[in-house]
């Protein structure tokens, strides 16, 4: 709560202005102005806000989006920013819409309460730009392999018996060193031309996709080493799970919440004598698809996953269910390690003891029956695995 002497501030964001307008401790109107999206404009509406007193907080509409770069600069200057939702179409409908009503109504709505939330961390934003990148990327990719096949379908059959059953690494490798100039049909070295072009191209978003999944992977293993070392968490996961969270836990309040955020909360629907649950469809979309990459992973690769799951169906629980409890169990643990309240495993230890016993890392993998890749990886901590490195330190001892 604030006194009368105190203001608050409220900001309406948009692509080339901000509106800005500032209440008192009671919700009387005190002035509004409009600043432009510029450095030197955000800078004279920060001054000019505090040129009317003490502020107790500023709500501010689109803080991730059009409200970045404001807030970026109310938070320099000290300021308490508050995350405000856009006005509700019942609102416009009652009391109509313009930039100041829409300024003055952030600002109410953080002195009432109605808006609490922090803002999400500026320095997410870097990770935000690597993941629309890579995303993009991928949907390329796809796309580009989607038409070499289309393209070996439709074209002479002696081509499409040539490359008919070769694996998919290996026809892109094929493809993307044939020599079309050397076929004396033109349409058959036209197509081989498309065709090498589309393989060339599939090669060149992959190398984009790995550089970016590099930088993901570095600046997330940076903001929160424990979420990385959850098993099946990869660069492209951890990403969008810092990117939903915020990189700034204060505005996660509970497991609970963190799993209604990311649309794996339960929803009850009983009526009469009916009481059961139901799937939730809202919340953060990519966040959901994340955790249930996460469940998949641990569906192939971890056996107490599977050993859950066998339990749940011998008991008449459907798939879909025991995906549902499962996704509601990651998004938990998730929740912890982004609350910092789980710390990530350390194996610096594990190559030094390798390298003072004389081991190899094939000796390491033979034994442990994983590629020597895997030891390595484990070793330099890019792919953490607890009960892998239970065993292999438990090796190194008795080596």
């Amino acid at each position: 709560m604030t006194n009368e002497t105190h203001r608050l501030g409220g900001i309406d964001s948009h692509k080339d202005t901000i509106h800005v307008a500032v209440i008192t401790g009671v919700g009387q109107p005190v002035a509004d102005r409009e600043f432009p999206t510029t450095l030197a404009g955000y800078r004279r509406a920060v001054a000019w806000l505090i040129e009317h007193g003490p502020l107790h907080a500023v709500g501010v509409e689109g803080t991730s989006s059009y409200g970045v770069g404001i807030t970026t600069e109310l938070l320099a200057a000290g300021l308490r920013v508050v995350e405000v939702n856009r006005t509700r179409p019942a609102e416009k409908r009652k009391q109509g819409k313009s930039d100041p009503l829409d300024a003055y109504r952030a600002a109410r709505s953080v002195l009432s309460g109605e808006a609490s939330t922090e803002p999400k961390n500026p320095s997410i934003e870097p990770l935000r730009a690597l993941t629309i990148a890579r995303r993009s990327a991928v949907k390329a990719q796809q796309a580009t392999w989607r038409q070499i096949n289309a393209l070996l379908v439709n074209t002479q059959p002696v081509l499409r018996d040539r490359y008919r059953d070769l694996p998919a690494a290996k026809l892109l490798a094929v493809l993307h060193d044939c020599r079309p100039d050397q076929i004396r049909d033109l349409d058959l070295a036209d197509t081989m031309a498309a065709l090498r072009t589309l393989a060339r191209r599939h090669h060149t978003l992959q190398a984009e996709i790995e550089d970016l999944e590099q930088r993901m992977r570095r600046r997330a293993t940076e903001a929160n080493p424990a979420l990385m070392a959850i098993n099946g968490v990869g660069p492209a996961v951890g990403a969008q799970l810092l990117i939903t969270a915020g990189d700034n836990p204060q505005r996660l309040r509970s497991s609970a919440s963190f799993a209604a955020l990311c649309g794996t909360a339960p929803i009850p629907v009983c009526s009469g004598k009916t009481s059961r649950h139901r799937l939730s469809r809202g919340g953060d979309r990519q966040a959901n698809a994340a955790l249930h990459h996460i469940v998949k992973v641990r569906m192939s690769h971890d056996p107490r996953t599977r050993a859950y799951r066998d339990a749940r169906l011998a008991k008449g629980w459907t798939k879909k269910a025991v995906f549902r409890a499962l996704k509601r169990a990651v998004a938990r643990e998730v929740f912890h390690a982004l609350a910092g309240h789980t710390t990530a495993p350390d194996y610096s230890d594990l190559r030094p003891a390798r390298r003072a016993k004389n081991l190899t890392l094939t000796q390491a993998a033979e034994h442990l029956g994983v590629w020597p890749a895997r030891i390595g990886e484990l070793e330099l901590g890019r792919r953490p695995n607890q009960e892998l490195a239970a065993r292999y330190r438990a090796w190194l001892t008795a080596a």
